[in-house]
């Protein structure tokens, strides 16, 4: 009788969005054997951009992504302003641009049909981590298979109490994002203004015409809200007549670390952490996660039993630091006392006024140099 061959895999990653594929290709180009799996169809309905900053695209580079996007859009500069001081800051940096707007959907697209090719990709599948923790194998679609650690990526399906404790920071607040046209050119430029109920971005869209772009607003209110007045109010002078597009779409953004209560599991992504949007760098934290990884990977075994704390010691920390900035940051700007506006004038007009501050900002920004 001949028995059932049985797929061995150094990881198994549970979560096909993007940085679960992005990690899965990343490990495969340092030859280990993955397999990614997923609770969900894989139909693909995220219209939202994604604000990738020069480190990022970097690594995208590496895994041969980066020439296969049709619509990118760099940024030349950001401008931010607020409620409570009059000058504008001015980011931009002379050697690159200040980061490139591209869309979700073709970049996931991209990094799934790799891994459809090379039939490491299967949907439709619900299983238990708890009893894949135990037995380290499971049959998936006919496959009887075997691995050392597992990788999750897939928060929203898999955030179970019993297997991933949480530590939240700040309050609970809801991401809108949506698309406008408007009648004057964006010039490849990026705004920022933090109102007095939360922070409010506009970003260029990938398109020829330079007139379309997509907003991203977070608060804690969450109904009621005219967009279209919400816009114009605020970027008429720098796009003209503004006219939204399509529907606005709105997310839960719950601030929070999260760490595992099981070994041999690593959380990287969202999964790992939820960041407010006003700073603009989850997707661009998930993968210092992925480069944090392989990096570890090459000075340790996969069997090493330290490796699991070596990641989270270096991502925690990341992490920390990027969540108490934005839940003070938003702090800040809600509670309209006199002290707060004090603080925010302060920190404000040390980087208005201070160079070198800015160039600090604008390097930290764009992945160039790392707050750990």
């Amino acid at each position: 009788m001949i028995k059932n061959k049985i797929h061995k895999y150094d990881f198994l990653i549970i979560g096909a969005g993007m940085i679960g594929c992005l990690t899965a290709l990343s490990l495969l180009k340092k030859n280990f054997k993955v397999l990614v799996i997923d609770k969900g169809n894989l139909n693909i309905n995220d219209t939202r951009t994604l604000a990738v900053n020069a480190k990022s695209r970097d690594f995208l580079k590496s895994l041969n992504l980066w020439g296969s996007l049709k619509k990118t859009q760099p940024i030349k500069k950001i401008y931010i302003k607020d409620y409570i001081n009059f000058n504008e800051l001015i980011f931009d940096h002379k050697e690159e641009d200040m980061g490139t707007i591209i869309y979700n959907k073709e970049l996931l697209s991209h990094a799934r049909k790799i891994l459809l090719n090379k039939k490491l990709l299967y949907k439709n599948i619900n299983i238990s981590i708890l009893d894949l923790l135990k037995s380290k194998k499971a049959t998936i679609s006919y496959k009887q298979i075997e691995f050392k650690k597992i990788i999750l990526t897939a928060g929203k399906f898999f955030n179970n109490e019993l297997i991933i404790n949480k530590k939240s920071f700040g309050n609970r607040r809801t991401s809108y994002v949506g698309f406008f046209n408007h009648t004057k050119k964006h010039k490849n430029n990026a705004f920022e203004t933090f109102t007095s109920n939360g922070p409010l971005a506009v970003l260029p869209a990938p398109n020829e015409n330079e007139k379309y772009s997509t907003f991203i607003y977070s608060a804690k209110i969450e109904s009621n809200i005219n967009f279209q007045k919400l816009i114009s109010d605020n970027f008429t002078k720098t796009h003209g007549n503004i006219t939204l597009k399509g529907d606005t779409k709105n997310f839960i953004i719950a601030p929070h670390i999260s760490i595992p209560t099981e070994n041999d599991l690593l959380l990287l992504g969202d999964t790992l952490r939820s960041i407010h949007p006003v700073a603009g760098q989850g997707w661009n934290l998930g993968v210092k996660d992925i480069s944090t990884l392989i990096s570890l990977l090459d000075q340790y075994s996969i069997s090493d039993p330290n490796l699991n704390n070596y990641y989270y010691a270096r991502r925690m920390v990341d992490s920390f630091i990027y969540l108490s900035f934005t839940s003070l940051l938003n702090a800040l700007y809600e509670n309209k006392n006199n002290f707060n506006k004090l603080f925010v004038k302060f920190g404000y007009q040390s980087l208005l006024k201070i160079s070198f501050l800015r160039d600090i900002f604008i390097k930290q920004a764009m992945g160039r140099i790392s707050l750990v």
